[in-house]
């Protein structure tokens, strides 16, 4: 029995200004692309089950081009599948806050979609050959996540965060009080999970994934870029897995509409501006493809303030306009210890000091100190960056 396991497509979602000449957010148009493209695969490959991890919209209440896209999608892959078994959970930028407002997954059932929204949802299919305990995101206690012991496969299907697992680049903003252990999923006991929230192809046990996101959504695309890069993640796509022989099959959409570059680092330590505007240029010219339009970063490490606002930013402006998206992460030296003889001791650095207030202040039951302390100093790290970074850089 084979399963198509794709998530977080995250529809609607909308980055930089740049449109499309029908007037649509460009990055908007590219994830519909890789949803399109991740449907006209699936179709091909012809499973006897799609599993879909949560997150179908980026918004509670997403755009209208982006409600008819995925209507008009998932209406395509039931019809041209008419045998295959489609089941969906909702994923958190699915569920509305207030309970009195619905949610948009449920317009999906009027296609044969099993789709598990307030809470989990067991299904049972092929005379129980089948079944499917599909958890949405965010439901209260968890359930316990038991298969049914009656059924040849299980399958569970759950919007989750795992614990260690998002760490790197998954949402700063939103903890879970209690990440889910492998312990609770058990993975032994299932033929397979099928996980979504994390944006990156990623395995948590022999026969339990991260399908990954089908686009680069993310708070944060660098990191997804940087740990594809030390992982040798496949870059993004979906999963095939047999149930019968666990043959596995990480599915690439690649090239997708545009390339997410992360150019190499420079430094620009006892540099002149024109010294380090001509390394600029150099990286840029080195680009394998180009940059345009395509969505490009160049970290430039220890460039003193009065060196950034003397850059070539008439080369800069030109690097923008060229690209979707060109981000020249400006970062000004760090802060080194200095003694002096006879002193009574040097002055704590910022970050020194926010850090020392998160990690004695009382916190409310619950919290994670640690993450709370990483999550300071990463917002301070990237206020400093924004700062050096727009020194001058629009005029």
């Amino acid at each position: 029995m084979k399963v198509v396991h794709f998530s977080d497509i995250h529809l609607g979602y909308r980055q930089y200004q740049r449109q499309t000449p029908k007037g649509l957010n460009q990055r908007e148009a590219d994830i519909a692309a890789a949803f399109r493209k991740t449907i006209d695969m699936t179709i091909e490959l012809q499973p006897d089950l799609v599993v879909i991890g949560g997150d179908v919209f980026h918004n509670v209440r997403p755009t209208n081009p982006a409600i008819l896209h995925a209507y008009k999608q998932f209406s395509r892959l039931v019809e041209m599948l008419p045998d295959a078994i489609v089941v969906m959970v909702a994923g958190n930028h699915d569920l509305p806050r207030a309970s009195e407002t619905g949610c948009l997954l449920g317009l999906f059932q009027t296609l044969g979609i099993r789709v598990a929204i307030d809470n989990p949802e067991r299904f049972s299919f092929r005379g129980g050959e089948l079944s499917v305990l599909a958890v949405p995101h965010a439901i209260g206690p968890r359930p316990k996540l038991d298969p049914d012991p009656s059924a040849r496969h299980n399958v569970l299907l759950i919007h989750d965060e795992v614990e260690g697992v998002i760490r790197k680049f998954g949402s700063p903003f939103v903890h879970p009080a209690k990440e889910l252990t492998l312990e609770e999923i058990g993975a032994e006991h299932w033929s397979y999970v099928a996980l979504g929230h994390y944006h990156a192809y990623h395995q948590v046990a022999p026969n339990a994934y991260y399908s990954g996101s089908l686009e680069y959504a993310s708070p944060n695309i660098w990191g997804e870029v940087e740990g594809e890069r030390e992982t040798g993640i496949p870059g993004k796509g979906f999963i095939e897995h047999d149930l019968d022989t666990g043959a596995h099959n990480f599915h690439s959409l690649s090239p997708l509409a545009r390339n997410v570059i992360d150019l190499s680092e420079l430094s620009a330590e006892g540099l002149t501006a024109e010294e380090v505007s001509a390394d600029i240029r150099r990286a840029v010219d080195a680009c394998p493809g180009g940059i345009d339009d395509q969505i490009v970063r160049l970290v430039v490490r220890d460039i003193e303030r009065h060196v950034a606002r003397d850059l070539d930013h008439r080369m800069i402006r030109e690097y923008k306009h060229r690209a979707l998206h060109f981000l020249l992460d400006a970062r000004r030296p760090q802060l080194r210890p200095t003694e002096g003889s006879g002193s009574p001791g040097r002055r704590s650095s910022l970050a020194e000091t926010v850090r020392s207030a998160l990690e004695n202040r009382a916190l409310t039951p619950g919290i994670d100190r640690t993450a709370l302390v990483e999550l300071g100093l990463r917002y301070l790290a990237d206020a400093d960056r924004e700062a050096a970074a727009s020194i001058d850089l629009t005029e």
